[in-house]
């Protein structure tokens, strides 16, 4: 690798993905190397692509070429319905479902004090202004079960409640095809707590 500066910058970068390490980002650039295709100038093309047209949709924050994104725009979906996630990606993975029809709203983060990360460093005041507006019947919080993404929960369901709208946490539990005697103690309570009736 050290027999080129561009080869080594680039694995360099590469390196700066998540995932990726040293080994992995040779491999990459070794493959780029090696293409026949033209697979590196199709991949720049993308990246210059990506920056130059993607964006933050202005209502949700999810990802978008369009202004509002497709979802936003989308006369199929219950816009009654929000669903509260931590970043766009999220989005991406509830879509794969097929069984959720609301709207999104990304926060961009979750609160973290020691981090310096407070109510203003996260789309909550969007949030409230979107619940304010009176068309929203219920807020679903779907923030990742971890102590940020619960304090998150705990937040907004203090700030939202006196709007007036139902707000709801998405269930945690045992996962599908596993074995209880693998499954930790936190997730084995979480799924006692919210069992329901059969």
């Amino acid at each position: 690798m050290e027999s080129s500066e561009t080869v080594k910058k680039l694995s360099e970068e590469f390196q700066k993905l998540p995932g990726i390490g040293r080994k992995t980002a040779e491999r990459l650039v070794f493959a780029l190397l090696k293409s026949k295709n033209g697979m590196a100038t199709t991949l720049a093309k993308a990246l210059l692509d990506l920056v130059e047209k993607v964006k933050l949709c202005t209502v949700c924050g999810g990802i978008t070429e369009t202004e509002p994104c497709a979802i936003c725009s989308s006369d199929k979906r219950d816009k009654t319905l929000v669903c509260v996630v931590e970043q766009p990606l999220d989005i991406a993975v509830l879509e794969r479902t097929g069984k959720y029809q609301g709207a999104y709203h990304v926060l961009g983060g979750t609160l973290s004090p020691l981090d310096g990360v407070g109510p203003e460093s996260l789309r909550i005041e969007q949030l409230i202004k979107r619940v304010k507006e009176g068309k929203i019947l219920e807020v679903i919080v779907a923030t990742n079960p971890t102590m940020d993404g619960e304090a998150t929960a705990l937040y907004l369901s203090r700030v939202l409640r006196p709007l007036g709208c139902r707000i709801s946490r998405i269930a945690r539990g045992v996962p599908v095809g596993s074995d209880l005697e693998y499954v930790d103690e936190i997730t084995l309570t979480k799924s006692l707590e919210g069992r329901r009736e059969m």
